[in-house]
């Protein structure tokens, strides 16, 4: 697994052995960088169930102001900073959680964070997508304008609005869904 663009582009990326942690495809990371596209440039950027931290390195490869990853397996949150400093993406740029991604969205809510996108990729077929979107848009964390991007199995219908947040986008990749939630300006 590399990087696909920006700063880091080309470098690679640790992996664990086992199937303990499925890292987003590279294809799937690259056709949600190309949707996504200029909105990454200076964005807060929250990596919930980040895994290897692919997303969010990816991100900050292209220009991310500041990423947060949350991760609550140890050894892979330990992996996560050691795939920043592979990258030279270590800093202050970049705060790994090593912590419960729902436990996590509370002390960031509690802290005022605000992100411009959120990615979501929790293990599929157990529901943390919908309750991870649901406590995002209870508790204010996603900013007017930003995107929450859930990533799930294809099968798993995520519904058309939830709370603030409205369905603006899904695109299917083989078994994977995103499905990309637009947080609705305040006031309208």
């Amino acid at each position: 697994m590399r990087v696909i663009a920006g700063t880091a582009k080309r470098r690679r990326l640790l992996v664990p052995p086992g199937r303990s942690i499925r890292p987003t495809a590279d294809r799937v990371r690259e056709a949600l960088f190309n949707i996504l596209a200029v909105r990454v440039l200076g964005a807060r950027f929250l990596d919930l169930f980040a895994g290897t931290g692919s997303v969010g390195i990816e991100a900050l490869s292209r220009g991310a102001a500041r990423v947060v990853f949350v991760e609550r397996n140890e050894r892979a949150a330990n992996l996560i900073r050691e795939n920043l400093r592979r990258t030279g993406l270590a800093g202050t740029r970049a705060v790994v959680y090593p912590q419960d991604a729902l436990a996590a969205l509370n002390i960031l809510a509690r802290k005022g964070e605000r992100f411009d996108l959120i990615y979501i990729d929790p293990p599929y077929r157990k529901g943390y997508e919908l309750k991870a979107l649901a406590q995002i848009a209870g508790k204010g964390l996603l900013a007017p304008g930003g995107l929450a991007i859930a990533e799930s199995d294809w099968r798993d219908g995520l519904p058309e609005e939830i709370g603030s947040l409205s369905l603006w986008r899904r695109e299917r990749y083989g078994d994977t869904l995103l499905s990309f939630y637009a947080c609705e300006e305040e006031g309208s």
